[in-house]
């Protein structure tokens, strides 16, 4: 089967400074991928690159056989990629109602699997505080409301910067349930997430960044097999 997502020799530059070299990778419909590294290595520099937030991007990449690598972010958000940045990105000044709302729309093929009723139902703190404002919520209510208006977009794939950083324990572990009930659905991830123990436990392949490039890609337990790959690159 052709993947979702291909990169080809991916380089991206702020001005001058080139943060990505050369980057390969491929991602499967409803495949999970854990990005991990050192801060600094590129992992959300090859986010925004994939949502076409960085501008000067070259070589390839190609979603659904489609190359978007001229195209515009909203261009690339309607084809069916959703972003869940690190900082998570609410909007204050709207309530968690009027915060998925705005961003709901069918998938590609006209489905609509994720409502504001389905993500209620899988998020519950979210509809106990739905007349809040987004910045009356917690760090943990945030990244709900944000991955919840992600899935209003009903995509193929959800990239998602720093899932769990600064979270409580108990909200991270919503968090990881979380991305087991978007892989049963059939969407693919890209997760970043300093936890790269609870990380193998979901994702399907560990993919490690360094300097910009891929340092290692396989599953967890072909990484597991390899703990010097760890203690080179995350210092575990």
């Amino acid at each position: 089967m052709t993947p979702l997502l291909v990169i080809e020799n991916l380089r991206s530059f702020y001005g001058v400074s080139q943060a990505l070299h050369g980057v390969g990778l491929s991602v499967g419909r409803g495949e999970q991928i854990a990005l991990i590294g050192r801060n600094g290595m590129g992992k959300t520099t090859l986010l925004r690159s994939i949502m076409g937030l960085i501008h000067d991007r070259r070589g390839e990449i190609r979603f659904d056989g489609a190359s978007t690598i001229d195209r515009q972010p909203e261009d690339i958000a309607r084809a069916g990629i959703a972003y869940v940045p690190e900082g998570r990105g609410v909007f204050g000044s709207l309530d968690v109602v009027e915060n998925l709302v705005m961003a709901a729309r069918p998938g590609r093929d006209g489905h609509s699997n994720w409502t504001l009723e389905r993500v209620f139902e899988v998020f519950p703190r979210l509809h106990q505080r739905r007349g809040h404002g987004g910045l009356q919520l917690s760090g943990g209510e945030q990244q709900m409301l944000s991955i919840g208006r992600a899935l209003m977009t009903n995509p193929d794939l959800i990239l998602l910067d720093e899932a769990t950083e600064g979270l409580a324990p108990l909200i991270a572990q919503e968090i990881w349930a979380m991305l087991d009930i978007i892989r049963a659905e059939g969407i693919a991830t890209i997760v970043v997430d300093k936890d790269h123990r609870s990380l193998a436990r979901v994702a399907d392949r560990m993919v490690v960044m360094a300097k910009g490039e891929i340092a290692f890609d396989g599953t967890p337990a072909a990484l597991r097999a390899e703990p010097g790959i760890l203690e080179r690159h995350l210092g575990i």
